[in-house]
């Protein structure tokens, strides 16, 4: 009879310890969840990171081994040329981004350290002044100058 007491609140013992445990192991569970779920807001993108194209996928970033077709139609290789929808071309540069939806735009993702607004609209200006041929608007530049085909005077791309 004494056994029989002792083995049940051996039994009783061993079975809070198991739920206590596993109780506790949930909650750590659905703390990293939570981890988780702030990375994979992330956008799938490809970027050009320490001049290698790199690609977001749910929220990892890996390097980009195949180019890529985004959903409007704009393709990125791997080494960093976009073709895009309307027939352009255009390289990109250390901290930019590509989204899937075909726009380009600075990627602070990438940086530990965020930039402060205030940084952003700079690099936001320094995007915004780029120059193109006014008859080939293939031709992409990041100052003033002459179309290397035509000879004409590049013009601000808005």
């Amino acid at each position: 009879m004494k056994n029989k007491k002792i083995t049940s609140a051996l039994l009783v013992s061993m079975l809070m310890l198991f739920l206590g445990l596993t109780a506790g192991n949930s909650y750590a569970q659905k703390s990293m969840d939570h981890s988780k779920m702030d990375h994979s807001k992330m956008d799938d993108c490809c970027m050009m990171k320490d001049g290698k194209m790199m690609m977001m996928k749910d929220g990892k970033t890996i390097p980009m081994e195949h180019d890529m077709t985004m959903k409007n139609g704009t393709k990125c290789m791997t080494n960093g040329e976009c073709m895009m929808k309307e027939g352009k071309k255009m390289q990109m540069k250390d901290g930019q981004c590509m989204d899937m939806n075909g726009k380009m735009n600075n990627c602070s993702m990438m940086n530990k350290d965020m930039k402060s607004s205030i940084e952003n609209k700079t690099d936001k200006k320094r995007m915004a002044m780029t120059y193109t041929g006014p008859m080939h608007p293939q031709i992409i530049k990041d100052n003033p100058g002459k179309c290397p085909i035509c000879g004409m005077d590049l013009v601000k791309k808005k």
